[in-house]
């Protein structure tokens, strides 16, 4: 339950914001400008840097479900999180002074695998202080930071790379991590409920106190499961969207392609920000289930609208339409796992489990859209894609029930208990 201090819950959320905000650019570390910094300042070849990146991705997919557990398990979350942003900043910041190798595969690794912590413990925090009742609006709020903090920071560092060459992505990554330490330390400790905020109990309990259920939970709960395959398809589909939008922009002008693509996610970012809104303020009227399935049926129709026109920028704009998809997804997915999970006592570990099998897809999907595309051509590839996202929208219609608590229910039918859809 949310504390009965106005004021401390107050100062939570205003620490939360600037925490997202800031924690946006040092949750990915370098990210897309790894690749960058490594190719023109380091003069690796591009088989190095793809290899450095590989390992760095498969680090982050082993390290995803244990941080969930980690999460879960501790009552130091804001000490998690403060661990996990200096890893990842000192290992990024490390590149200048090790370029070998070794030592940048190994940087690369500490930092995908720290910043894992970020998703569940923010989650986590956030349920921990508002509660279950007012989650929804606070993840929704959540990401609306997020994705502005991303926006904002792709466009300093843009602007500042012009100017002062692709290394100042560094000091804007410091400054970013020095902002972030600050804010997690603003949030109130006393505020966090660590039992509500790793999903044990709610209003619903009385008060009653409850053990976490067994991990088996993650294996046994069928709408959790459906949830997980819904979700690989989505990344399945979207992940390799826009590096086929880059291609085919590259392959038309060089040099104009570049600086589309980097206007082009800093806009995508910015129509995140209002759906991420979208979802927060209506997805506990509307439905939750509604709102992914909105999500997984934007991917066919912007798979299929590339296909209409090589004009980059018609590429780009229907590139916009990621914002939409993106945007609700990254709103709605905790929201969902937070209902599967509710009274389970598993709420971040199942996160994990689910953002493990998320990165899964992802990685595969550049994979297949490749084969595909040298197979058939780029046209083929986005109508690929875009089945495989509409496979997910019947799965999710058929299997998936809506999960949210409390919603309006059929004439004489009674409510479910909290756990009711998490034991099915």
């Amino acid at each position: 339950m949310p504390s009965e201090d106005p004021d401390q819950d107050r100062r939570a959320g205003r620490a939360l914001d600037a925490a997202n905000f800031f924690l946006a650019d040092v949750r990915d570390g370098l990210g897309p400008y790894l690749a960058v910094y490594l190719l023109t300042e380091q003069h690796w070849h591009e088989a190095r840097i793809g290899l450095v990146m590989s390992i760095a991705t498969i680090a982050g997919i082993v390290a995803q479900t244990p941080a969930g557990a980690l999460v879960d398990a501790t009552r130091a979350k804001r000490l998690a999180m403060m661990i996990a942003a200096i890893l990842v900043t000192l290992a990024s910041l490390s590149l200048p002074l090790f370029p070998g190798f070794l030592p940048v595969a190994i940087s690369q690794g500490v930092a995908q695998a720290a910043a894992v912590i970020f998703p569940p413990a923010i989650a986590a925090i956030s349920l921990g202080i508002f509660g279950h009742a007012a989650f929804t609006r606070r993840i929704g709020r959540n990401e609306t930071f997020n994705h502005a903090g991303n926006a904002v920071a792709a466009g300093l560092a843009g602007l500042s790379a012009y100017w002062f060459g692709p290394t100042v992505v560094f000091y804007l990554l410091g400054a970013m991590a020095i902002a972030s330490l600050v804010s997690i330390l603003a949030i109130p400790e006393r505020a966090i409920d660590h039992d509500l905020a790793r999903g044990l109990h709610d209003a619903d309990t009385n008060g009653a106190a409850e053990r976490p259920s067994g991990l088996s939970v993650l294996l046994t709960c069928r709408p959790l499961l459906v949830f997980a395959i819904c979700v690989v398809l989505f990344h399945l589909s979207n992940a390799a969207m826009l590096p086929l939008v880059g291609q085919k922009l590259a392959l038309q002008d060089k040099n104009m392609g570049t600086s589309l693509m980097s206007a082009c996610i800093v806009a995508a970012q910015m129509v995140m920000v209002p759906f991420a809104m979208l979802v927060g303020a209506r997805a506990d009227r509307w439905g939750h289930k509604r709102f992914f399935l909105a999500a997984l049926l934007i991917l066919p129709i912007r798979g299929a609208l590339y296909t209409l026109s090589d004009n980059p920028f018609w590429l780009v704009g229907v590139q916009l339409l990621d914002g939409v998809g993106a945007g609700i997804f990254g709103a709605i997915f905790p929201v969902i796992v937070a209902d599967l999970m509710r009274n389970t006592g598993r709420f971040n570990v199942a996160q994990g489990a689910v953002i493990t099998a998320q990165s899964i897809g992802a990685a595969l999907s550049t994979t297949l859209a490749g084969f595909v595309v040298v197979g058939a051509g780029y046209s083929a590839a986005f109508i690929t894609l875009g089945i495989v996202a509409a496979i997910g929208a019947v799965i999710c219609m058929l299997a998936l029930p809506e999960t949210r608590q409390g919603g309006p229910r059929p004439r004489g039918e009674t409510a479910a208990p909290a756990s009711a859809i998490a034991a099915e």
